[in-house]
Formats: C-alpha cells, structure tokens, sequence
C-alpha cells in the first residue's frame, strides 16, 4: 500500500493536483473537510456527532477525525493506497497518522509540499473569490488563513522531514508541469520504499529453494535465519554453540539470537529494495519483533506468502532429503521432525492467523514440480508488489 499527504498553503492547488494523483496511483482520496461533510449527509454516529460541534461554532476534535479517517480506510481495500489532501495539520495530528496507519498496519510513504510565493497566492485566491462569489475571501481573511498554515502545518513538514520523506516542489506553472513534478519526486520515493516479503510453509515444504529464486529475481536481501544460525553453528560462535541444542531438538531458539542476525542482516546492505524473510516469523511474539524491527527503519511487512503442503507430503519430502546431501541434522530422527511439524501447527499458524488479519496474505499450493511452484509464487507476487506500491 502507499500513501501520500499532499501539503500547500490556501491557494496552492492541492484540490487540482489530488484528483491527478489518485487516477494515476489508484488512489482513494481522503480530505477531512469532505469527509466530515459525507458522515453528517449520512447521518452516521460520527457525522451527528461533528454537526453538534460544527453548530455551536466548536472545531472538530481530532479524536473524531482520526475515527472517520480510519473508517474511511477500512472500507476502500481495492485501492493501491491513501492520499491525504491537507492532514495532518498539526504536529499532533501527524502523530495520530503514524499511530493509525501503524495499526493498519501501513505507513506514509511521501509527503509533498507545495511551495508557492504568497504574493502568487494572494493574487490566485482574491480571483478565486471573485469567480465563485466568496465576499468573505478578504485580502486581510486570506493573510490570516496564510499565516495559521504557516503557524501550524509548516512545523509538520519539518516532523517528515526528519523522517527523510518530505519533498517540495515548485507550485508555479501549469497544472502539468507541476503534476510532473509532483510524479517525479512520488517515483523517487517509491524507489526508496522497501518491498519485504515474509514466506511461511511446514518444514519440507520447499520455503528455501523458492524463497532464494524468488529473492534472486527482484533483487532482495534473502534473510532465513535457519541459515545464518548453521553459519553460527559452523564457526563455532557462542550463538551457534547455544543455537544448536535446541536446533537438534527441533525446537525454536531464543528470540533474541534471530532480532541480532536479522538487524546485522539489515545494516550490512544499506542500499537494499527490500528483504526476503524466510521462515521468519514463527511465532506471534516474532511476528511482534518483525514489525518493531521494520517499523523502526520506517518500513512494514509488505506481503506474506503461505505455501500450503499437506503435513504427510511434507514427512515424504523431509524423509527424501534425509537420504541426499542437502539433509539437515534435524531431518535423521523422525521424533524431532515430527517436533517440528508440530511446532508450525500449534505456533506458526497462529502467526499466518495474524496476517490473515491484516490482509496482505495470499495462499499458494505448494504441490507440483520446483517450476510449478515457482510460478505460482511468481504470479501472485507481482500482484502483491503492485498493491504494495
């Protein structure tokens, strides 16, 4: 999914340029002011609510907002995305945004602000008014509204700019020519947004030999932390030597092992479009970690991936790979294989029940040849990252 906020003073133009945007994106358009006027047409709970303040001369509270926008959220789910025309207007508002787009679980991902001088403002909004008949559009009301933007939404800007997605960009010209510029810097930032897939699937069920095509083919950073722990294991480290005793039970190691070989995973390619997380999470907590981990480098799980294998094909497969040379220590004794199917039953599915949640699941029959699969897996993700982006 991704989201825009679109910024500018009275008079910049943001109501034009938003309708471009959201044909272009396959976005759904979300302006409070709009809003606010469909729930109380709709005589909704929340628009009887706003009409009570509105009619005594109050401001609408931003508890009421923030109830309307998500709800305006939850019920658009075929669109690509958000874009937020004039909110947050408040710093406290843009605090509220990441605490609501947390919890449904996405992000903002750009922040465009529209800069135009106030001189050009002025002048484009004293012939609006004169267009549309506005007697109340005053030179000395517009100056006013010209300086509560800058008292309070330009202190906004800066919260994003310190998170690294604000962008500005020149308000003067032809609609065109400022949509283009708007486009450039709403592609800049999507190559800047982080596609990271979670692929989940029994033990035996092929998660590795897919997940590293699938990680090969668009260029992610392919994490599996079953890996990286027997490189530990290998070199003897006192993580792999600790690793180990509950590997050979075929039990899931200590939490804290998989956060410090994923953060080391994650600062050794500072220039990666996303990652690949195989068999990672496995329980709800580490579904926890995941989002914390992702969330705190300004990103989130974009897309999961389940790869449905019934348990008696998963035995068949572990017991044939028993038998070669990519067998696993883990795959010689049937009671820990049978420890580990039981693992993912009891405590791995719990996790996809969390995704399934959040909707941003997709469930793919892993029966039929590598090739098979893969295209399978092939064919949903492009779907997934069209959504996600």
């Amino acid at each position: 999914m991704y989201n825009i906020a679109l910024f500018g003073p009275p008079g910049a133009g943001k109501g034009t340029q938003s309708h471009k945007l959201i044909e272009k994106y396959k976005l759904a358009y979300i302006s409070t002011g709009d809003i606010l006027r469909e729930e109380i047409a709709a005589g909704s709970d929340l628009g009887l609510k706003a009409k009570t303040v509105i009619e005594t001369g109050g401001l609408v509270s931003d508890e009421i907002i923030v109830q309307i926008i998500e709800k305006k959220i939850k019920t658009n789910t075929e669109v690509n995305g958000f874009l937020f025309d004039g909110f947050p207007r408040t710093v406290v508002q843009a605090y509220i945004l990441e605490g609501l787009l947390l919890k449904l679980n996405t992000s903002l991902n750009c922040m465009v602000s529209l800069e135009v001088p106030q001189d050009i403002l002025m002048e484009r909004m004293l012939e609006r008014a004169k267009k549309e008949s506005r007697a109340d559009d005053t030179t000395d009301v517009i100056e006013n509204r010209l300086k509560e933007y800058r008292n309070k939404t330009v202190p906004v800007a800066e919260f994003y700019k310190d998170k690294g997605i604000c962008y500005s960009v020149d308000g003067v010209g032809s609609v065109e020519d400022i949509f283009d510029r708007i486009t450039n810097v709403v592609e800049q930032s999507l190559t800047k947004t982080w596609l990271n897939v979670v692929l989940f699937g029994p033990p035996g069920s092929g998660k590795g030999t897919q997940g590293k095509m699938l990680a090969d083919k668009y260029d992610l950073v392919y994490i599996s932390t079953g890996s990286l722990l027997r490189k530990e294991i290998e070199k003897g480290t006192e993580m792999g030597i600790n690793a180990k005793e509950y590997m050979e039970k075929g039990d899931i190691v200590p939490d804290e092992f998989a956060i410090k070989l994923i953060e080391k995973q994650i600062q050794t390619h500072p220039d990666a479009k996303g990652f690949f997380f195989k068999g990672f999470p496995r329980t709800i907590v580490q579904a926890y970690i995941l989002d914390g981990l992702l969330r705190k480098l300004n990103s989130s799980v974009s897309c999961v991936f389940n790869l449905d294998v019934p348990i008696l094909e998963s035995m068949k497969r572990l017991n044939a790979r028993s038998k070669t040379e990519q067998r696993r220590y883990y795959d010689m004794d049937t009671d820990v294989i049978i420890r580990r199917l039981e693992s993912f039953e009891t405590r791995t599915k719990l996790v996809l029940d969390y995704y399934e949640k959040q909707k941003n699941i997709y469930h793919i029959d892993g029966i039929g040849t590598e090739d098979e699969v893969y295209q399978k897996l092939s064919e949903s993700l492009e779907l997934a990252f069209k959504h996600a982006r």
